[in-house]
């Protein structure tokens, strides 16, 4: 049986290994991007992941909450989770079925999280 796939992206590398790291120990395959653009091609070419765990500050052109609307909209039945330590996001703000942790976020949380989104 293949674990639930996650993309993580973060553009600090250090919270990206840590975000990995915690996620992979829950029972969780990752892949990393550290942009929108990569993200989005990874999402063009792997069509087993499940979930995408990204942060709102990223680089380059697109943030994260473009990022997530455009996930919703090109593949709805991906979940997503969004992360931010410098703004706070209403559920409102939110696209459909999206979760939003601040940071420093929750592990365990995150975990339960996770693992709710998933068979």
């Amino acid at each position: 049986m293949s674990r639930p796939l996650v993309l993580i992206v973060e553009d600090e590398p250090l919270l990206r290994l840590l975000a990995v790291s915690l996620i992979e120990e829950a029972g969780f395959d990752t892949l990393e991007a550290s942009s929108a653009d990569q993200a989005i091609a990874f999402l063009e070419t792997d069509a087993h992941i499940q979930i995408v765990f990204t942060d709102i500050d990223l680089p380059g052109g697109m943030d994260g909450m473009r990022l997530a609307a455009e996930i919703r909209d090109r593949w709805p039945p991906i979940e997503l989770i969004l992360t931010s330590g410098h703004v706070k996001v209403s559920d409102a703000e939110l696209p459909a079925r999206g979760h939003f942790f601040s940071k420093p976020y929750d592990a365990g949380q995150l975990i339960r999280t996770l693992r709710s989104l998933t068979p």
